[in-house]
């Protein structure tokens, strides 16, 4: 709304000359989401703590965890409000990328609520069915599929592949593209929900990702920069950036909440939406194997699953770690839960920067 209110006094005014930077409102949407975070924060917290919205702690979880229980849960409320709001304040709205981004990311967030919902009205940790969770998003991501290749010919959206470390190797999946956009949407949301465990955990790593794909997105939105590397050039994308600013300053905002010990947890609600958020800017900015390696820490978290679970029940019983996900097995081995938030926010930056190495190592 800024961009078009005070971008066109620009004629009269040459100081507003700088609403026409994706740069400078990338950066507006960044602090406006962190200040809305931290301005709203603690009276959520509170309406939570008054509605009793308290957290169900698994029995199956590490025995520690039990002094969690009944901290506020359903922030991730916060930080889809921290997030739509800066966006719709600094983005260029004609732009249809950014309703795109928007649009999946509180998409996932309604199958996050109604999952948390049911877990409160349960008093319990089960709300959705597995096999029901997974169907909604899987109509999420089909929806973005059609919506992203029915765009304009102005924003002709390919339905390729970039592979990393390699020159000028897309490739066209033709109709094989939906189930790949489904795998990367569906498996990007789940992953975050896994990794949400800790602490500042998930959404110290998703500030890393979505501080990335602003990077990435900003490239392929420009046909010097993407040219010059070498990536697939998407025209308009660029603007994708300050949803990826807004998301940063949320995630900011939250972390001063969710921090151990934790002021309120993000839910489902959250998790699953700034999960498909991520997915969503890698599939916008054709960089979705990258997010193999910016999201490592994210893989990692589910493929320790995958293979405990997989494991499990093919050799009868055993088990290749103390716990699964990842983090839980660190927990069980005597690492404290601030030490392993740590060293796994290390990991994730490490991962981000390996990720943005592939703009230059062709």
């Amino acid at each position: 709304m800024l961009y078009h209110f005070l971008y066109p006094l620009s004629e009269q005014f040459a100081a507003f000359n700088v609403f026409r930077y994706i740069t400078f409102r990338a950066a507006g949407a960044v602090v406006t989401a962190l200040l809305l975070s931290l301005w709203l924060g603690p009276g959520f917290i509170r309406w939570l703590r008054r509605l009793s919205i308290g957290q169900n702690i698994r029995d199956v979880g590490p025995d520690q965890h039990q002094v969690k229980a009944g901290t506020p849960t359903m922030g991730g409320l916060l930080i889809l409000f921290a997030v739509i709001v800066p966006t719709l304040l600094w983005a260029n709205l004609r732009n249809p990328y950014v309703w795109i981004a928007v649009g999946v990311t509180s998409a996932f967030g309604v199958v996050g609520f109604l999952d948390d919902f049911l877990k409160l009205e349960r008093r319990q940790n089960q709300g959705l069915s597995t096999s029901v969770k997974l169907l909604l998003q899987i109509v999420v991501a089909v929806g973005a599929g059609i919506a992203v290749l029915s765009l304009p010919a102005d924003y002709a959206f390919e339905p390729t592949v970039a592979l990393p470390f390699l020159k000028r190797a897309v490739f066209n999946l033709g109709v094989l593209y939906f189930p790949f956009l489904t795998v990367v949407l569906v498996g990007s949301s789940n992953a975050v929900n896994l990794t949400d465990g800790l602490d500042g955990l998930a959404i110290g790593a998703t500030l890393v990702a979505a501080a990335t794909y602003a990077v990435f997105t900003y490239v392929a939105g420009n046909s010097v920069v993407a040219g010059y590397l070498q990536v697939p050039y998407v025209r308009g994308v660029g603007e994708v950036s300050v949803f990826c600013g807004a998301l940063v300053g949320a995630s900011l905002g939250f972390l001063w909440f969710n921090s151990h010990p934790a002021e309120v947890f993000m839910g489902d609600v959250g998790s699953l939406a700034i999960g498909g958020a991520i997915g969503t800017v890698a599939v916008l900015s054709k960089q979705e194997v990258v997010l193999l390696l910016v999201g490592g820490l994210f893989v990692l978290e589910a493929l320790s699953v995958i293979f405990q679970v997989g494991f499990f029940k093919l050799s009868g019983g055993r088990r290749i770690l103390r716990m699964a996900p990842l983090h839980h097995h660190f927990e069980l081995c005597g690492w404290a839960e601030p030490k392993i938030i740590v060293r796994f926010w290390i990991l994730a930056i490490l991962f981000a920067l390996v990720g943005l190495s592939t703009l230059k190592l062709r």
